[in-house]
């Protein structure tokens, strides 16, 4: 009888053991990626992604793999892999089950065996695992200004990999603006449109600490071979192998491979290609041959948007001034964003507390750091200049342009409004300005929401937020 809530525990118990017995970065590399499969009999199967996978495990670990399975089986305990072979492999592969015996180890690699095989579910082997997250999506990841380049040129590369000019797509940003999520997006929607592609995303650190494994032991053909047979290699934040020169060198002659073959290259880094250091001008060569398209700091119609987005999925309904006050709270990247909701949903869900400002602030101080606590100057002046579409720079400087002007005057309006500063004080904050310009610009403010409708719709829009934040 099979058992998969067992085969689950018993590996996961065995891990424990595991993790006590090798390196933090060797677990990560060798063991998070292993899936238990079955427990029949005393007999633990676990699925490796691939024939190189199980000869690194067999060969440096299996006396931990040992004693993990005395430990939860007993002396009488066994584990088998199965390796993943791609369905584009199946008809090249022979149809009777490979087996490698051992003190504890067998091998299954059995595509070929037909649907009346009784060994059918114990050896058929399994479509390539992409490592993707399923949960990153293009339907979760919202369009704004500030990714409409990068999230437009995925779209194009998800429905025709390979075909498009935008290859490499190189997509660079700092961290916690969505590079990962948008990527495996591509990876997930392309696995979708096309059942039939060879799909793997890695992080670069564990495309590094593969390969110098496979260094130790000669075998840097082997690790080469696991990436020349795909149709669409991603690879996260290639700034991890700037002054490796030698993985450098085994990624160029795979980039090489792919790219003549007509494979899509999907590459994330955290700046663009001319400001990475470290990597060998060929490589950067080639990564201009297709598209480097940035993402920068969601704006705060984005960022409403996201936590829209999110709480509808979540069926979870907060009121438009708790979304008002995250989306103006929480500008600093998208991983503190998504941080604060999760927080909020868990809450909501398993205490049944109500997502109000309290519990919204209280969120914020402890997950985000350098929160802005009240209404200062320095908080007037981003957050006027980010609605202006103005930088502080240009507030404080001596330009005349209507838009700035109107900007800066706003900024002093609000900084009389909601703080305590002197009139004097306002006006060096702006540039050195005296008292006597920041009266006028009150002035002039006071006097454009009297007569001019658009304006005062503007001037109650930006009071409204500004009341969110000092309540």
């Amino acid at each position: 009888m099979i058992d998969v809530r067992d085969c689950k525990s018993v590996w996961n118990s065995c891990l424990e053991y595991i993790r006590q017995c090798v390196g933090d970065q060797s677990f990560k590399t060798w063991f998070e990626p292993v899936e238990p499969l079955m427990l029949v009999n005393n007999v633990l199967t676990i699925q490796v992604p691939s024939q190189f996978f199980y000869e690194w495990l067999e060969e440096h670990y299996v006396h931990v793999l040992r004693k993990a399975i005395d430990e939860q089986l007993g002396a009488e305990g066994r584990l088998e892999y199965q390796i993943l072979v791609d369905k584009s492999d199946l008809n090249r592969k022979s149809s009777g089950p490979i087996l490698h015996k051992g003190s504890i180890i067998s091998r299954t690699v059995n595509p070929g065996v037909s649907k009346d095989s009784k060994a059918e579910s114990l050896s058929v082997a399994q479509p390539l695992d992409s490592q993707l997250n399923a949960n990153y999506s293009f339907d979760t990841f919202i369009e704004g200004d500030c990714n409409k380049l990068a999230r437009s040129a995925g779209l194009a590369v998800a429905n025709k990999p390979g075909v498009t000019s935008f290859n490499p797509l190189l997509v660079y940003g700092n961290v916690g603006l969505g590079k990962t999520h948008l990527v495996q997006a591509i990876g997930n929607q392309i696995k979708k449109n096309h059942a039939d592609k060879k799909v793997l995303y890695m992080p670069s650190e564990r495309f590094l600490s593969q390969f110098i494994e496979s260094m130790k032991n000669n075998m840097s053909q082997e690790f080469t071979n696991q990436f020349l047979g795909l149709d669409v290699l991603i690879l996260d934040d290639v700034q991890f192998l700037s002054g490796k020169e030698k993985t450098q060198e085994i990624f160029f002659h795979i980039f090489n491979h792919l790219h003549q073959s007509g494979k899509q290259i999907i590459i994330t880094s955290d700046c663009a290609p001319k400001d990475i250091k470290g990597l060998q001008e060929r490589l950067l060569s080639r990564f201009k041959w297709g598209l480097s398209a940035d993402l920068q700091v969601p704006d705060y119609e984005t960022r409403n948007a996201i936590i829209c987005k999110k709480m509808q999925f979540e069926g979870i309904e907060i009121a438009p001034d708790v979304i008002d006050y995250l989306a103006y709270s929480v500008d600093t990247n998208m991983r503190d964003l998504e941080g604060v909701v999760n927080s909020l949903i868990a809450q909501h869900t398993l205490s049944g507390r109500q997502i109000d400002l309290e519990l919204a602030k209280q969120i914020i101080q402890n997950i985000v750091q350098n929160v802005e606590t009240e209404v200062n100057i320095d908080y007037i002046q981003k957050f006027v200049s980010e609605y202006f579409a103005v930088t502080i720079e240009q507030m404080k400087d001596k330009t005349r342009k209507r838009e700035i002007v109107i900007a800066r005057q706003v900024a002093m309006y609000f900084a009389k409004e909601y703080t305590n500063m002197s009139l004097k004080s306002i006006g060096n904050h702006f540039g050195g300005r005296d008292h006597s310009t920041v009266i006028h610009a009150l002035t002039s403010v006071s006097d454009l929401m009297d007569t001019d409708k658009k304006f005062r719709a503007t001037m109650q829009d930006l009071i409204k937020k500004i009341k969110i934040k000092s309540a």
